[in-house]
């Protein structure tokens, strides 16, 4: 007769075996996913395990594979986090791919000075490098499988997937010139991050590769959040020398620095023509379609897994890879050229 353990009592392998009459090397397979495992005796095993209420223990995961299947991915806390764009595609990407691999993903959501365990993790994914580069370090310094995504990171031994932030930026300013647009403003994003500041560079270098001089007035820092970027948008509409265009370094910003810009009684793009960056969908759907940059999010996120599936397979010889991903401008109607 099957007889269910006590809740006080500590569950084993062992009793997961005998309560499903197979081995116990048969249950580590059915738990660290072989393939191999007869579907009656796979189909036995989850039932006791479920019966039970066994919990597999990673460290014995890695002993029985060579490695652990847990890999933790980093989102450094900021701003509007919980509601970003960005940082859902990256749970999407990653998430997807990790289940197609049968890899088990703890999210962690931290600011520079939080501390996490990193025992049992068979690798990290880092999301951006703000303010917790010594995370970063001290992954290393354990050799512990890292990967760092939306960051070119140049002075580490360690894999990198970023998104060429500075092209891309370039080439939204330059398509507003050659619309006939010289008063270009930028809302840019929080520039102790990679990305926002590579933009930033992007807008300063179509300016310069095209004769334009760079107006202070013109550049408002922001934090990424809808609320500095209406303050921006009002800044902006009030100046005596009011510009004709902004690029701006996010699609939510664009989209608030747009409703600010009609609710002050502008039309845009008559009178105001706008670029975004993010090709966040919420931009179709507005009164004008947002002309923006896209940036694959999904595939950094899918490249990032894959890297990091590599690093951790114990026969595979380590190395570094970099890979910087390629944007793309996406044309529609909240730019016009003028005179």
């Amino acid at each position: 007769m099957r007889t269910k353990k006590s809740p006080s009592t500590v569950i084993s392998i062992k009793d997961v075996a005998k309560l499903a009459g197979v081995s116990i090397t048969t249950v580590s397979r059915v738990i660290n996913k072989f393939p191999s495992v007869k579907e009656k005796n796979k189909r036995d095993v989850l039932e006791a395990i479920k019966e039970l209420h066994f919990e597999p223990s990673i460290f014995a995961q890695r002993l029985a594979t060579g490695k652990s299947n847990v890999i933790a991915l980093i989102i450094p806390r900021y701003e509007g986090i919980y509601y970003s764009f960005y940082a859902l595609e990256l749970i999407r990407g990653i998430g997807t791919l990790c289940e197609e691999l049968k890899l088990d993903l703890l999210l962690h959501l931290t600011d520079a000075r939080s501390q996490f365990s990193l025992r049992g993790v068979g690798g990290i994914i880092f999301s951006d490098v703000i303010g917790n580069r010594h995370q970063i370090e001290e992954a290393i310094r354990l050799k512990i499988p890292t990967v760092v995504i939306n960051n070119y990171v140049k002075d580490l031994e360690v894999s990198s997937i970023s998104i060429d932030n500075q092209s891309g930026a370039e080439q939204a300013v330059s398509y507003l010139i050659s619309l006939g647009h010289k008063k270009i403003a930028h809302v840019s994003g929080d520039l102790i991050t990679q990305a926002a500041a590579d933009r930033f560079e992007g807008y300063k270098a179509a300016l310069k590769k095209h004769g334009i001089p760079l107006k202070q007035e013109y550049i408002f820092q922001t934090d990424y959040s809808r609320g500095k970027a209406r303050s921006a948008a009002e800044n902006l509409i009030k100046l005596a020398d009011r510009p004709s265009a902004v690029f701006v370094a996010s699609d939510s910003m664009a989209l608030e620095v747009m409703a600010v810009a009609r609710e002050a009684g502008l039309e845009v793009p008559r009178d105001l023509s706008i670029v975004g960056f993010d090709d966040n969908p919420s931009g179709l759907y507005g009164p004008v379609a947002l002309t923006t940059v896209r940036q694959p999010l999904i595939k950094m996120a899918e490249e990032s897994v894959k890297v990091l599936n590599f690093l951790i397979n114990p026969k595979n010889k380590p190395k570094v890879t970099k890979i910087v991903l390629p944007t793309e401008l996406v044309i529609r109607e909240s730019c016009r050229p003028i005179k």
